[in-house]
């Protein structure tokens, strides 16, 4: 599964718009599997390569970071609650600020919300998707670590880079990235400030520089830095759990994109061991299917090998076998017949079965016609209730009567053979 991260600019060029998507360019990094840099570089947004899975980075220092108790309030008020929350500490009018909650979030607790300009980031998405880059998530380039109260230090991690100075022609400044427990900023290792900001002890950080800044970094810090590219570490980002796509810029057809979205999530690397047991337990319940199929084929086929040899040992004059029940059942009859014996269809015995369902008190018959398996009687002189009681008696007896206004049928069903 294709991964696609594209980071966003640290801050809006002058005359920046939605309409500037064919010449304005990103860097992007593009991953097989969203684990390892397949290629690297910068494009226009109309020639940026495609990929199953979007992710935009925005840069560590255009988001803001507030910790905040996520009030009860239904969705479609929420994104209002935060706002009124949080006007004393937005450093813009809350309606200009973007605002985005941690994921998994829970009403009633204490969580991260990240801002960062509206404007800027709508302008940013609509050049992408304008030129028919669909994003599917936003992640800021540091975020703080889930869990809150953490020792000084622990797991928190810092990214050295060098920054654009903003009084130009004056070189690039070393900036560095910082997030732990308590707070993510992004500041310039210039002066004071930034020693002054960092806790105390931080031995077990991780640091980590791009290959432009590693020595500086090192210089500064006072320890190895471990280098890391500015392609990798934007691969870094785009694993966080964070999405900043919320409220009035997420995503339509959420349904569509959420269910594109557990698809893609299904076929990445995390879930390989899962399709690999998926893919061996469908294997083994279709040979198991297969099995069991082969088995009852060859009960049916040992059951007519069976019946086969029955007919062959009791009828030895039979050479060829088409259906063996059909053809015991007819040698048996010419058997019967051999001995004078009355089979089911003969007269006798339809004669019988009449005799012994006949109505009391009711007369013989003047006439009647015999068909091979059938006894038809005159219909004439029955009412409904003697017609009745005829029908029930020889049911009873296992024959069966048939009638219409001018003739009575009786006769036996003809038997099923067995298979």
């Amino acid at each position: 599964m294709t991964l696609l991260v594209i980071q966003l600019a640290a801050r809006p060029q002058a005359g920046d718009s939605a309409n500037d998507a064919p010449s304005r360019s990103f860097q992007y990094v593009l991953s097989p599997d969203g684990v390892a840099v397949g290629s690297a570089g910068r494009a226009p947004a109309a020639g940026l390569p495609r990929a199953d899975t979007v992710v935009a980075v925005l840069p560590a220092s255009a988001v803001a970071w507030h910790r905040v108790v996520l009030p009860r309030a239904p969705a479609a008020r929420l994104r209002q609650a935060l706002a009124g929350l949080l006007e004393e500490q937005l450093l813009d009018e809350p309606e200009d600020t973007h605002l985005a909650i941690a994921p998994q979030a829970r009403a009633g607790e204490s969580c991260w919300v990240a801002a960062c300009s509206r404007q800027w980031l709508t302008q940013q998405l609509a050049a992408l998707e304008s030129a028919g880059m669909q994003v599917d998530r936003a992640v800021p380039g540091m975020a703080p670590s889930a869990t809150p109260g953490l020792a000084a230090g622990e797991a928190a991690q810092g990214h050295f880079f060098m920054g654009d100075a903003r009084d130009e022609p004056a070189p690039a400044e070393l900036w560095l990235a910082w997030a732990d427990a308590d707070a993510a900023m992004c500041m310039r290792t210039s002066g004071s400030l930034a020693r002054s900001l960092l806790p105390p002890n931080t031995e077990t950080a991780h640091f980590s520089a791009t290959p432009a800044a590693a020595v500086a970094a090192e210089r500064w810090l006072g320890a190895p830095v471990p280098v890391r590219s500015e392609a990798e570490q934007a691969l870094a980002c785009a694993r966080s759990a964070w999405n900043l796509r919320q409220f009035e810029l997420a995503p339509h057809a959420r349904g569509l994109r959420a269910l594109r979205g557990m698809g893609r999530q299904f076929m990445g690397p995390a879930w390989r061991p899962a399709r690999f047991g998926l893919a061996a337990l469908l294997l083994i319940q279709l040979a198991g299917l297969n099995t069991w199929a082969w088995m009852q084929q060859r009960q049916i086929a040992q059951r007519r090998e069976a019946i086969d040899a029955t007919l062959t040992a009791t009828h030895p004059q039979v050479r060829s076998i088409l259906d063996a029940p059909v053809q015991m059942q007819r040698e048996t009859e010419l058997l019967r017949s051999a001995a004078g014996k009355a089979g089911d269809e003969d007269l006798e015995t339809l004669l019988g079965l009449t005799a012994a369902a006949w109505p009391e008190g009711r007369p013989p018959v003047e006439r009647l016609r015999f068909e091979p398996g059938r006894l038809v009687l005159p219909a004439a002189g029955w009412d409904p209730p003697a017609l009745q009681q005829l029908r029930s008696r020889l049911e009873g007896a296992g024959g069966r009567l048939e009638a219409t206004p001018a003739e009575l049928t009786i006769s036996r069903p003809a038997r099923k053979a067995a298979k």
